[in-house]
């Protein structure tokens, strides 16, 4: 097995967030790696559900719960009394967020405090991970890589709520952890891709619903670009951050976690790639439908994550798509799904 997977065998791990589409391949891989997982988070957000096609439930211990109930939270952290914390539970869509501006400050900010707060006030906690977003970087649309040390001031609700939950725990990591009793990190992951991801409001999945529906794809912003990663590329590496954090407290810190740059492309460029790799009738249209602000052009500098940790990305962005457009045949075929999975993520672990 793969070190750092090997080192969660037995780990008492919770996971927020855990019912959704990140949650729910990060929870098949501490599963295949022996965790006892503890997942707290809503109802599954989509329909259908990745955690429910992953057949998750009957192999963790799945609490349905709102992060913004802090009475919730710290009866879970008293029974279960995990080792390691990854926080993944938020509001993750730009425009919801325009939509819902409370709750998505309520969710993403004082969500954070709240599971700071149990973290602070456990005795078990050693490590804990803050899963925030590229987004979180005060953005002057310029061609060069956001570092680590770039301002933090996101512009709408949703990527100005991850900028102030970074800055909760910063705040936090000073003010109560300075012991290093719990070591504390946070990563900023560009835009992920991979099967099973059903959300509204994001290119794949919008990709997904027109080859299903046997119709032309609608692209609002074509020239966009982003750093395009598969969804185990960030999972792999927030298991390494807190993996290497707990065994030594010289690695927690704040990381980007992209692809390299070869692998940012516009939005057009990733339905492309779909079509190739989808290698049937595929057509779209670009057609701007004057929403709100979204970043034109984003992109990460993940200098510090490689020299840090010796990592570098294990597929690139053509092998990503070319896995989503696999899970999504076995998907309308009605293939096995964990399988599919399973196999996916030995296959990514190889390709170190």
């Amino acid at each position: 097995m793969d070190k750092i997977l090997e080192f969660y065998k037995g780990k008492r791990v919770l996971v927020t967030g855990h019912t959704g589409f990140k949650g729910s391949w990060l929870c098949r891989m501490l599963i295949n790696a022996g965790a006892q997982v503890t997942g707290f988070a809503l109802e599954p957000p989509t329909e259908p559900a990745l955690f429910e096609l992953a057949d998750l439930e009957d192999k963790m211990n799945s609490i349905i719960g709102d992060i913004r109930d802090i009475e919730h939270l710290k009866k879970v952290f008293d029974k279960v009394k995990p080792e390691i914390v990854l926080h993944l539970a938020a509001q993750p869509i730009v425009r919801d967020s325009y939509k819902n501006p409370v709750y998505t400050f309520e969710t993403n900010v004082m969500g954070t405090v709240n599971i700071l707060e149990c973290v602070r006030t456990s005795d078990s906690v050693k490590s804990f991970l803050n899963v925030t977003t590229d987004k979180v970087y005060k953005n002057n649309e310029w061609e060069w890589g956001y570092r680590e040390n770039e301002p933090l001031d996101g512009f709408d609700p949703y990527s100005n709520s991850k900028s102030c939950s970074e800055l909760v725990t910063h705040s936090y990591k000073n003010s109560f952890f300075e012991d290093n009793r719990v070591r504390i990190s946070t990563a900023r992951a560009g835009n992920v891709i991979g099967g099973g991801d059903f959300a509204n409001d994001r290119i794949i999945p919008d990709c997904v619903r027109a080859v299903e529906a046997k119709e032309d794809l609608v692209v609002r912003n074509p020239f966009s670009t982003r750093p395009y990663q598969h969804v185990l590329e960030p999972l792999y590496a927030y298991l390494m951050i807190a993996c290497r954090q707990y065994e030594d407290e010289k690695y927690a810190g704040y990381y980007n976690v992209g692809p390299d740059e070869s692998d940012c492309y516009t939005t057009g460029d990733i339905v492309d790639l779909f079509g190739d790799k989808w290698g049937e009738e595929f057509h779209w249209v670009n057609r701007y439908d004057g929403g709100p602000h979204e970043a034109n052009f984003l992109k990460l500098d993940c200098s510090k994550l490689k020299q840090v940790f010796s990592w570098k990305p294990h597929w690139n962005v053509d092998k990503a798509v070319e896995k989503t457009v696999e899970w999504t045949r076995c998907y309308l075929d009605k293939g096995n799904i964990t399988e599919c999975m399973d196999r996916q993520i030995e296959e990514f672990l190889d390709a170190k």
